[in-house]
């Protein structure tokens, strides 16, 4: 079956540079001028085709996402790698020129470390690759009420590759014994019980997890529970990316809005807001 080619090779070729020599350089020129220090590789040859041809199970790793948003500025990653059926989405900013009165607004505006947008977390999880998201971490932190993203979406075998590597994760859950999920159960009209046992199950996963590591490397795996009214589940990756998923009212989590945060560097964005909504969490959790 063929398939169709991405925004992104529509794009590429727009600019002439549909052709992977022509693209690497533009690429690495992106990379630089991001991170003068470090830059960025561009992909081999083989992923490139699989960028423009669509041959994705989701997004690439984030980094690449950034050099490419900043490549082709005014499109998010999960526009650019979207089919071009419909033609070519319209750019975020407008290339026409700014009337005056909104040159100071918009001199402040901009997407708060935010690069990609999902309506629900089942949408993120069809277009996310988790394993990149979590491929050569050193310290994922993850706070919500059962942890699905972790606990049943990403296998055991690389969660246990991750911590013998030296990676340290930290799993916050809602007390499936305390008041606040009796609450959430309320909330989404479940019957008492109900969103506990699904948390007590994750909690026995991963606590199995650990008892199955190597003595050196368990204490790099921490479980904790919290009782207080959950806003929230966030997941930290290194310094680098963050996903949020709110919780709605009487909606269940599984509909609620994914965003998927990369740090920009500096204090402004999103990044960094609700890095210290987990810190405050974890200060008032309970190890078990």
């Amino acid at each position: 079956m063929t398939r169709q080619p991405t925004v992104l090779a529509v794009l590429l070729e727009d600019k002439s540079l549909q052709r992977y020599g022509s693209f690497r350089v533009a690429y690495e020129k992106a990379a630089r001028s991001l991170d003068r220090e470090r830059g960025g590789s561009a992909p081999s040859r083989a992923q490139f085709h699989r960028w423009l041809t669509g041959d994705l199970r989701g997004l690439p790793h984030p980094e690449h996402c950034r050099v490419l948003e900043h490549l082709l500025a005014g499109y998010s990653a999960a526009q650019l790698f979207r089919p071009c059926s419909d033609g070519i989405p319209a750019a975020a900013a407008s290339t026409g020129p700014v009337p005056q009165v909104a040159r100071g607004l918009l001199a402040h505006a901009g997407m708060a470390d935010v690069a990609a947008v999902f309506a629900s977390r089942s949408e993120f999880a069809a277009s996310a690759e988790l394993g990149g998201l979590f491929d050569g971490a050193s310290c994922i932190r993850a706070a919500g009420l059962s942890l699905n993203l972790i606990c049943q979406q990403v296998p055991d075998q690389q969660l246990r590759r991750l911590l013998r590597d030296g990676a340290q994760l930290t799993c916050l859950f809602l007390d499936p014994g305390g008041e606040a999920i009796k609450v959430r159960e309320r909330e989404e009209e479940h019957p008492p019980g109900y969103l506990a046992s699904f948390t007590s199950l994750n909690i026995q996963v991963m606590s199995r997890l650990r008892e199955r590591l190597p003595e050196d490397v368990r204490d790099r795996l921490r479980l904790a529970v919290y009782d207080e009214t959950i806003r929230f589940n966030i997941v930290l990756v290194d310094d680098r990316a963050c996903v949020v998923q709110p919780y709605l009212p009487k909606a269940r989590g599984i509909d609620s809005p994914t965003l998927l945060i990369r740090r920009n560097g500096t204090r402004s964005g999103l990044y960094p807001i609700f890095e210290q909504v987990y810190d405050a969490m974890a200060e008032r959790s309970r190890q078990i």
